[in-house]
């Protein structure tokens, strides 16, 4: 009787040529989703006769209540070394480990600043002029002499800081237990939150979600901002309240946003943020460069060989 592994939400198909697949032993069988399964009654029928699900970061959710209905699962990997989509505690009660990746630590920083510069220098709507045979579309913006706001100088946003200075910006930063030592080291000066919102030409978001950052920004925090500063959130969707941001580009009380997180992942189709020609969107590619899924399926096919050779490595829900 074969082994069956499900591989959830490979969007761009990458995943069967990321990995050696055909290490694992013979009885394996892989199956591969390019498309996401909403709901959780969905998941739960679709994976029902999977022994083991390689899940890509935080896409599908996976709570008690959908490990529940999964009683053939034995081993659930996620790429990354944390999931907050997954509750670890009742995969351990099940008997189910869950083993993780490594992820490479600069890719979103890289696409914070792609984000930045395409707002400031409006490079998605020259592009779309030039190819139209116009020439040159609107008046771009420089970096230098401007001010950087970021909202949390962890591993990404420090790096985020320090292009700042390199551009020559101002560069200002908060979060709830930032201290002045730390901004400092970073090129950076500590302000508090309205004042960075209320000072900042371009405003950039870098922490974690959790529930004292969910909503962190609402219709108060975007109205601090001034109508020429930018927006970009490569974190997570939920930490800006989405109404209140929707709301701030139809009115142009700010510039602009660049946007790789969303509230709903995959963005709906008829979203209306897809109809905002001041927002640039990103479909939270991030992360997923080529070289991010050549490390994270290559360890996901090494925890799904390791646990089927009975010492399974990378637990993350262990005792």
């Amino acid at each position: 009787m074969s082994t069956r592994v499900a591989i959830l939400d490979d969007y761009q198909n990458v995943a069967l040529e990321s990995a050696d697949w055909k290490s694992l032993p013979a009885d394996v069988e892989i199956t591969v989703f390019n498309k996401h399964i909403k709901g959780e009654d969905a998941v739960a029928k679709t994976l029902a006769d999977f022994a083991i699900v390689v899940a890509m970061r935080e896409r599908t959710p996976f709570p008690a209540s959908l490990l529940a209905k999964l009683p053939n699962l034995k081993l659930l990997v996620t790429t990354g070394m944390r999931n907050l989509a997954i509750d670890m505690q009742a995969a351990r009660k099940q008997g189910v480990p869950v083993c993780g990746t490594a992820l490479l630590p600069y890719p979103a920083f890289e696409h914070a600043w792609a984000l930045i510069l395409a707002l400031l220098k409006k490079i998605p709507q020259e592009n779309e002029n030039m190819h139209r045979g116009g020439w040159q579309a609107g008046i771009v913006e420089g970096a230098r002499g401007k001010t950087l706001g970021v909202i949390g100088l962890g591993k990404l946003g420090s790096q985020v800081a320090k292009v700042g200075v390199a551009f020559g910006m101002n560069v200002i930063a908060w979060s709830q237990n930032l201290t002045a030592e730390r901004a400092r080291e970073c090129g950076a000066t500590r302000v508090e939150k309205d004042e960075l919102l209320a000072k900042a030409d371009v405003v950039t978001i870098h922490v974690l979600l959790s529930d004292r950052t969910r909503g962190l920004l609402g219709k108060r925090e975007l109205g601090l901002m001034k109508p020429t500063a930018y927006l970009v959130n490569t974190s997570r969707g939920p930490i800006v309240d989405e109404s209140a941001l929707i709301e701030a580009l139809q009115k142009r009380t700010i510039a602009g946003a660049g946007l790789d997180v969303y509230d709903v992942e995959p963005l709906p189709a008829d979203h209306p943020l897809r109809e905002l020609d001041n927002a640039i969107l990103t479909g939270h590619t991030a992360y997923v460069i080529r070289e991010t899924y050549d490390l994270a399926y290559g360890e996901a096919c090494e925890d799904v060989k390791a646990w089927l050779e009975g010492e399974p490595v990378r637990v993350l829900n262990g005792q």
